[in-house]
């Protein structure tokens, strides 16, 4: 079983797919309180501090904490693409290069950093490899989309695979430990569930909605439902299929379900149950707290446990091969 501690741990949808794989959280840390609660309510066996990682001394904690992998995801509103033309804040950069401390001070045999794609731009990226480089780590540095990996939800990312023993961790090697199909967005609606569906031709709806949903309607026909997408670059016309992984969770409310009832449309807005399932937690993981919008942003801001999990199994292969090697 490899210990890990789970720097801007959030709501632990990456610590869930760790321990899928055989981890186990020794700590979590994160700034955000609804998060902090969330995960030691998944987690109750780990240590959960409330603190930004700059506030804590991890030459201190590495004396009660010895992972043997460090799993971070550092803030990304910086980078994301999500951010359309709003400058980004080099103080919510900066979290990445604080990671540095924690590798240094815990020494774990394997770190994992991810990120939005766009982080690679950054003019501190290349400073953070050099640094782990520098610490002794091989970086793997891979671009992998969470629909690959089982997620029903299309999510591209970052991830930083590092290895004190210069493990190679290429796509391939992790798509053929997943060895499984893609999941689509039907798969996370709650069909049975009792939620408020408005008629989509209702008045004061907005008129870029209606668009979008007109859109969909002549390409799908009638009585078929789709997804409405809010909020974001409005390619492929504002709407998808269900046939498709859901678009990329963000922390605002953007996806709307539209069904049928007697050739009429009606639409609801996904659930935070449903997105909760896009993130590929499980059933086993839940969300007590918070209120809809803090449970929208929780998931926004996670990681899709399916990927972790796959790069733990990973992990988990190459720290056996490398006790064979040791042991003969």
């Amino acid at each position: 079983m490899l210990n890990f501690v789970d720097l801007f741990c959030g709501g632990g949808f990456g610590a869930r797919g760790a321990v899928r794989a055989g981890g186990r959280p020794i700590l979590g840390v994160d700034a955000w309180k609804l998060a902090t609660d969330t995960y030691m309510s998944n987690f109750p066996q780990a240590t959960v501090l409330q603190k930004r990682i700059e506030e804590l001394d991890p030459f201190v904690l590495s004396k009660r904490y010895k992972p043997d992998v460090l799993l971070t995801s550092p803030e990304c509103t910086a980078h994301s693409i999500a951010r359309g033309s709003k400058p980004g804040s080099e103080k919510s950069r900066e979290t990445a290069i604080s990671i540095i401390p924690w590798v240094d001070a815990m020494k774990p045999q394997w770190v994992i950093v991810e990120n939005v794609n766009r982080m690679k731009s950054w003019d501190r990226h290349d400073h953070l490899l050099v640094s782990l480089k520098n610490l002794g780590y091989h970086v793997n540095d891979l671009f992998l989309n969470a629909a690959d990996f089982g997620t029903p939800q299309s999510r591209k990312r970052m991830f930083l695979v590092c290895d004190r023993q210069g493990s190679v961790v290429s796509r391939d090697d992790l798509l053929a430990i997943h060895k499984k199909g893609r999941k689509d967005a039907r798969s996370i609606i709650d069909w049975n569930g009792a939620y408020k569906t408005t008629p989509l031709y209702m008045k004061g709806r907005a008129k870029a909605t209606l668009a979008r949903a007109e859109r969909a309607i002549a390409e799908l026909g009638m009585n078929v439902p789709f997804i409405i997408v809010y909020y974001g670059s409005d390619y492929a016309g504002g709407w998808q299929r269900l046939d498709a992984p859901l678009r990329t969770v963000t922390t605002l409310d953007r996806f709307a379900l539209v069904t049928w009832r007697k050739r009429q449309p009606y639409m609801r807005m996904l659930q935070p149950i449903e997105l909760l399932r896009a993130m590929g937690a499980g059933s086993q993981h839940f969300l007590p707290y918070g209120n809809r919008r803090e449970k929208i942003k929780l998931c926004g801001n996670g990681v899709c446990s399916p990927v972790i999990e796959v790069i733990f199994r990973k992990i988990v292969r190459l720290t056996k091969d490398h006790g064979l090697r040791k042991a003969s």
